[in-house]
């Protein structure tokens, strides 16, 4: 945004107040130029032109979104002369009754003329099917004119009338009930279209006086808490070849959404990685005291059901294989990386819409050399998966979001993008590699007593893992095994000999869990073997993971 300093032949003065007199009131309209999205909000900058006469004027612009932050507006700008601004504010909108809409009234007056139609149809038939039902009680039965008695035929012959009578009232009723339903229904939905009253929009007034008769042009800017933007990432992997090495596309994308009451056409468009919402200063901690508790009575404990610990379990999706769409080229935004935050700024002109779902633009992509590695927890999961690592090297940070993860041209399903700054690493899976088995088999498994007259009991186990690299090219694989971890001084986790040495123990900070890493040749097969015992007070009982042994 220009300065007010930037203006070559006109000069803009916030002041306090406005000169002497009363100014004029000038309407004035207004369109949205250019909006800064942000992760928790966003600024939008509308433009003001209008002509202004010699002396006070005040610019009122109706056009305004009633979900403006009335505190965040700012105005600069200037004209041909000395253009002085004195004072901006927004008021909030009016509640008046909505603007009478002809077409709709006289649709809903239709409507209820139909419905009182109908009413009178509905009455007549019931009156005519009484007429009936009493014409059946109270006629004379079985006597002529002359007190002789009618015929067989003649009965039935009334009795057909007046059933075709009642028969046809009923109907008419029912076809008049269905069709006034249908009309209530549609009158409902056209009165509450006239009753509506949307918010209104919001009205500014802009308070300035200009030395002589000047064209004035405007910016007024403000702040919406209704619209966000949040990263969407594409990565792309390329596992290679023998002519090629592997690579990975990533590709960062802002999905905009706006709930702000106004629309945002043809607009110049920036995403900011900064949260606004978060305020200026850390929270203040507060001193942490301990000390004993104070007295107080004691109530009697009601009886609570046990739960047992949850089981440690894996849970994994298995994603359809999709074919991926061809692709038409992709504009980007050039980025804008200062000390504390990296702008996108989105090329050309762009509209989003309230209330209109999202619209996703492209900011970005760069290509990547990643460290392939096979990856394989086979305590959970025999499965073995392939892991692409690589460093962050952007000065713009990769932002908490969701990535899509495609592998040699095929979805194969998405995962969580953690916040990472630069120079940090990025570790993305891409699915299971059959290429590659691994198997996990229980050797040895022996419980038993240990020490003076069984004054302990033991738990001894013993595992092998064997992992077979089925590429024809080398790979570098990562297991994963665990032993119990104890946090009582009676229960003691010895790992016994003949437990091959991991290379990472506690690895990623979790506690007795042990990883090996090698590189496989093509064809190779390798055996990982962990064994350990666990000792305990013979009259005690120990879990693992909530389970009594």
């Amino acid at each position: 945004m220009r300065s007010v300093a930037a203006f070559a032949v006109a000069s803009v003065v916030i002041l306090g107040t406005c000169g002497p007199g009363v100014a004029a009131e000038r309407e004035a309209g207004s369109t949205v130029d250019a909006v800064t999205v942000y992760p928790d909000g966003a600024t939008v900058t509308r433009i003001i032109r209008a002509d202004l006469a010699a002396g006070d004027t005040t610019l009122v612009a109706r056009d305004f979104p009633p979900t403006l932050d009335p505190a965040s507006l700012r105005v600069e700008g200037g004209g041909g002369t000395r253009v002085v601004i004195a004072s901006i504010d927004a008021r909030p909108p009016r509640a008046d009754r909505p603007p009478v809409n002809p077409d709709l009234e006289n649709r809903i007056q239709a409507l209820e003329d139909q419905r009182v139609a109908l009413g009178d149809a509905i009455a007549a038939a019931i009156a005519r099917r009484a007429f009936a039902e009493r014409f059946a009680k109270e006629s004379p039965i079985g006597l002529g004119d002359k007190g002789e008695a009618r015929p067989l035929a003649d009965w039935r012959a009334a009795f057909s009338a007046v059933a075709d009578e009642i028969a046809s009232a009923d109907a008419a009723i029912r076809d008049a009930e269905h069709r006034r339903r249908d009309i209530d229904r549609d009158l409902e939905k056209f009165k509450a279209e006239r009753d509506a009253n949307p918010p209104r929009k919001m009205e500014v007034r802009i308070d300035l006086s200009a030395d002589a008769a000047t064209q004035a042009t405007l910016r007024v800017s403000y702040t919406v808490r209704q619209a966000r933007w949040q990263p969407l990432y594409d990565a792309r992997l390329d596992t290679g070849g023998q002519d090629r090495k592997p690579s990975i596309d990533l590709i960062r994308r802002a999905q905009i959404v706006q709930h702000s009451g106004e629309d945002w056409t043809d607009v110049a468009l920036t995403v900011s990685t900064v949260r606004t919402a978060k305020g200026g200063n850390a929270p203040q901690l507060p001193p942490l005291i301990v000390g004993y508790p104070k007295p107080r009575p004691v109530a009697p404990a009601a009886p609570t059901a046990r739960s047992a610990a949850p089981q440690a379990s894996l849970a994994y999706r298995k994603s359809e294989d999709v074919a991926e769409p061809v692709e038409a080229a992709e504009s980007e935004a050039t980025a804008d990386a200062g000390g504390y935050q990296v702008l996108y700024r989105i090329p050309g002109r762009v509209s989003v819409a309230a209330n209109a779902g999202a619209k996703s633009v492209r900011i970005g992509t760069t290509t990547l050399a990643p460290a392939l590695t096979v990856r394989a927890a086979p305590a959970f999961d025999t499965t073995a998966y392939l892991e692409a690592s690589f460093k962050q090297g952007d000065d713009a940070p990769l932002l908490p979001g969701r990535v899509s993860l495609y592998r040699d041209g095929v979805y194969v399903g998405n995962a969580a993008m953690a916040l990472t700054p630069k120079d940090e690493t990025v570790r993305l899976g891409f699915g299971a590699d059959d290429k590659v088995t691994v198997a996990r088999a229980v050797v040895r498994q022996v419980e038993g007593s240990a020490g003076l007259i069984g004054s302990s009991k033991t738990d001894e186990r013993e595992f092998k893992i064997s992992v077979r690299n089925g590429h024809a090219a080398p790979v570098s694989v990562w297991i994963e095994d665990r032993v119990p971890v104890s946090e009582t001084a009676d229960v003691q986790v010895e790992v016994l000999p003949g437990t091959t040495p991991p290379s990472v123990r506690d690895a990623g900070d979790r506690r007795g869990v042990y990883a090996w890493t090698f590189d496989a040749a093509p064809g190779e097969a390798r055996d990982i073997r962990l064994a350990w015992r666990v000792r305990w007070p013979a009259d005690k009982a120990i879990v693992y993971d909530g389970r009594t042994l």
